[in-house]
């Protein structure tokens, strides 16, 4: 039963859009969402400032309705409709998003032979001579040369030859340490000590140590120094960000914490941030960026905080 009445006609414009945001409340609830539907969901408020007025109203009528966020705390949530595919490039990122089916990896993730959950790290002995530290939502296939990230990131150590997929290419060690993200279509790899082989469609590159890329669809990026140390500050329980975008903190604290921040103001997003945050405080953030920035926030059930 749909818990929101609507005083506009059904079918016009305002209806559906109404449709939309209440379709996109409850996907939000329902324990089900990632961080790509928060982005999806960004770029649906900031197609007009009728449907930022449509998700407002919304959010106002389910703050108002307490039985009903009982009800959209229920393991089995309201079906996602189809009003909310609608609109192009927002349909197929919110499809995408639901063919994954909320897993690291997508389907392949099912079958993933180590795993970790959000918040959750995890050490494995692959074999002797090869560690792995995987971070928070990873998932790692065995395959015959090696291993596969699938998704997630993961801190290598090797003695011995060993190769890695990720994303659309493979890397090739036989004594080094280094550290590999394959989140949001894009591989990032980061030699910490030693050296290793980045080959991508042909294309094969050394990566020595202090040094980093990324690639994806379009083909690999520049070799650039970096601060090893903050790109390992997870392994301390911390994360580290340099003149990074608000809106960038808000995805990488989604992914160690449960539940979700959803940034629905593009101005303060775009904010320049220096900060180190422990992942202890992570359940706090939220208030955090409240009086750091003065953004507004609004709690719903499932641990999501919308910030405006």
């Amino acid at each position: 039963m749909n818990i929101f009445s609507f005083p506009t006609a059904r079918g016009t414009p305002d209806s559906r859009l109404h449709g939309e945001a209440h379709d996109w409340l409850v996907l939000l609830t329902s324990g089900q969402a990632t961080v790509a539907d928060a982005k999806a969901l960004r770029q649906w408020c900031a197609q007009s400032p009728e449907h930022a007025q449509a998700f407002e109203h919304a959010k106002r009528l389910w703050q108002q309705l307490t039985p009903a966020l009982a009800q959209a705390q229920a393991p089995a949530p309201r079906h996602f409709g189809r009003r909310a595919f609608l609109g192009g490039a927002l349909a197929a990122s919110v499809a995408l998003a639901m063919v994954r089916v909320t897993v690291p990896g997508g389907f392949a993730g099912l079958s993933a032979d180590y795993r970790t959950e959000v918040g959750e790290q995890r050490r494995v002995e692959l074999r002797e001579g090869i560690s792995l530290e995987l971070n928070t939502q990873t998932r790692i296939s065995r395959r015959e040369q090696g291993i596969e990230l699938l998704e997630g990131e993961v801190e290598v150590q090797v003695a011995q030859p060993l190769k890695v997929q990720a994303g659309a290419g493979w890397l090739s060690a036989s004594q080094a340490r280094f550290n590999v993200r394959n989140t949001d279509h894009q591989v990032c790899v980061t030699c910490i000590e030693g050296w290793l082989a980045v080959e991508v469609e042909g294309r094969s590159v050394r990566l020595d140590s202090g040094r980093q890329l990324t690639y994806d669809a379009a083909g690999l990026g520049p070799v650039v120094s970096v601060d090893t140390e903050a790109v390992m500050a997870w392994r301390e329980q911390v994360l580290v960000f340099n003149n990074a975008t608000l809106e960038r903190v808000i995805d990488e604290i989604n992914r160690y914490r449960p539940g979700m921040l959803v940034l629905l103001n593009r101005e303060l997003g775009q904010r320049r941030v220096h900060a180190r945050f422990s992942l202890e405080q992570l359940a706090g953030v939220a208030l955090l960026i409240r009086d750091a920035y003065g953004a507004k926030c609004t709690e719903l059930p499932g641990g999501v905080v919308l910030l405006s």
